[in-house]
């Protein structure tokens, strides 16, 4: 005699779909009565850029408990912020697919249901979900439920209270014990939540089986912008003395980057005359061996990474105007430049490149818009979709209003996908060299416009056409402290959904999300 047994599974825990939008509607009103519900909109949002962070719970066949979530860089939201900053108005645009904290923005039950252990199973949801993607850490807005109740007391003095076991918070002492610490008070969190009086505390879980990555994740990297000085020179060691003493001086300053100015081998014109200025710039390229060798061995030497200006190059029998990265650790990338002025058409017949590149450094992303470049909108934004936090921008131009337009053009650029912008451009005069005569330049370091950074978006800058060295600290987790809570967030509210940019690269188009 066989007996049958009923083998399906009562109770499910996956991921929520756009259907159960009126369910979850329903839990949220149900838990929170005066806090208004995801709207449909906000709700697909989420679904669409974290669709595995948004977790429910069903009890034969009944959507019982939901909670949303999304990645973020835990430093970032450390300090005081509010419900509204962190989901970005529950849209979750500041989720990060490359953050190390996961974020839970809410977790609902149904009253009919507690007791049945359901948040708890979120919680450990989410945990198996950050081992799978080797995250660092959940991180809640904890509620204080039992603050309405002692109006006698400060949110701290309940906090208190509940730690030395004098008062019960029915929320927070489950997640004490469920492995959270208290790392802030969050004042003024969700104003809407009338049980805890508006405020949340800032409740940290450790992943203990983390791994971090094998580039550590760099907060801070400090630049330095050569303004170089155009001078006659007899030989190519006088060339290299001069470059040297910045690198010198860079390394005593402990800089991470250095950057020299756009055509910075052009110095080099008056010791290979050769009549007419177009065959004079080919002759460059006679340089180019000993310029990288010079450039990587100083690299190596000082450690410092150098963007070794630009230098003029042929290739099967094309001239092109090349920046040359030289990295610390030996490696080389090239960058060409994009755009052509009229002047160096006409003057040395150089030619297009065909790609704008991103690199990987040991500080982060970036990218180089050599001059005319950046006065192209869409190459900086281009750069920004694929990573960049920093846009090197060597230069050169000869008159004031020449300068004034690459600067103008790069603090835009900086201000519009923020991230900083580190201009090095040429100042003297090489008198015997026709197109390349006369020098002007003011190079800066440039922040995005916000309160929190430097007065006029300026972080440094130099005199007007005197040589010397700019150096400043870019702290990156200011960069994106502010994508998300700036007074502007010029990156982040983009109009997608009217506008969009595309670029063809390697034979595929491409979108900048």
């Amino acid at each position: 005699m066989s007996v049958s047994t009923d083998q399906e599974t009562r109770l499910v825990i996956r991921e929520l779909e756009l259907e159960d939008y009126d369910e979850v509607v329903r839990l949220q009103d149900a838990c929170f009565p005066g806090v208004e519900p995801w709207s449909l909109e906000n709700f697909t949002h989420q679904l669409t850029r974290f669709p595995e962070g948004q977790i429910g719970i069903e009890l034969d066949g009944e959507l019982v408990a939901s909670s949303s979530s999304m990645i973020v860089t835990g430093e970032d939201w450390m300090s005081s912020h509010t419900f509204d900053e962190v989901s970005s108005g529950e849209t979750i645009r500041n989720h990060e697919p490359e953050g190390d904290s996961l974020y839970g923005l809410d977790i609902v039950v149904s009253p009919q249901y507690r007791g049945m252990r359901l948040a708890r199973r979120i919680y450990e949801a989410r945990k198996r979900l950050i081992g799978q993607l080797n995250l660092r850490r959940m991180m809640i807005a904890g509620r204080l439920p039992g603050l309405q109740a002692h109006p006698e007391l400060r949110v701290d003095e309940y906090l208190r209270a509940v730690l030395s076991k004098d008062l019960v918070d029915l929320t927070l002492q489950p997640q004490l014990a469920n492995g959270f610490f208290i790392s802030k008070i969050l004042r003024n969190y969700l104003p809407e939540d009338v049980e805890s009086r508006g405020h949340a505390v800032l409740m940290e879980w450790r992943n203990p089986e983390w791994v971090p990555e094998d580039v550590a994740f760099r907060p801070r990297a400090r630049v330095g912008a050569v303004q170089y000085r155009m001078r006659p020179i007899k030989t190519f060691e006088d060339f290299e003395q001069q470059c040297e003493f910045f690198a010198t001086t860079a390394s005593d300053y402990r800089c991470d980057f250095l950057v020299y100015p756009e055509l910075l081998t052009n110095q080099l014109l008056s010791l290979v005359p050769a009549g007419r200025p177009a065959l004079t710039a080919r002759r460059l390229d006679e340089f180019t061996q000993r310029y990288i060798d010079m450039f990587s061995r100083m690299a190596i030497q000082y450690n410092t990474n150098i963007l070794g200006g630009t230098h003029l190059v042929v290739e099967d029998d094309t001239l092109y105007n090349v920046a040359y990265l030289f990295h610390r650790d030996g490696r080389i990338d090239r960058q060409y430049k994009l755009h052509i002025t009229p002047s160096e058409s006409r003057w040395w017949g150089v030619a297009a490149g065909e790609k704008l590149e991103v690199f990987d450094t040991d500080c982060g992303k970036v990218a180089i818009l050599i001059c005319y470049d950046v006065e192209f909108p869409e190459l900086a934004r281009i750069a920004r979709a694929k990573g960049a936090n920093i846009l090197f921008v060597p230069y050169n131009t000869d008159l004031r209003p020449a300068h004034i337009r690459v600067r103008t053009c790069a603090h835009a650029r900086c201000i519009e996908n923020n991230m900083y912008v580190v201009l090095s451009g040429a100042c003297g005069n090489l008198p015997s060299v026709e197109g390349a005569d006369v020098h002007y330049a003011r190079s800066a370091i440039l922040t995005p416009s916000d309160i929190q950074f430097a007065r006029d978006g300026i972080a440094a800058d130099a005199g007007d056409n005197v040589e010397t060295l700019v150096v400043h600290d870019l702290d990156f987790a200011m960069l994106r402290r502010m994508q998300r809570q700036g007074s502007v967030r010029t990156w982040v509210d983009r109009r997608k959904d009217y506008y969009k940019l595309t670029w063809l690269e390697d034979g595929q188009e491409h979108e900048v999300k």
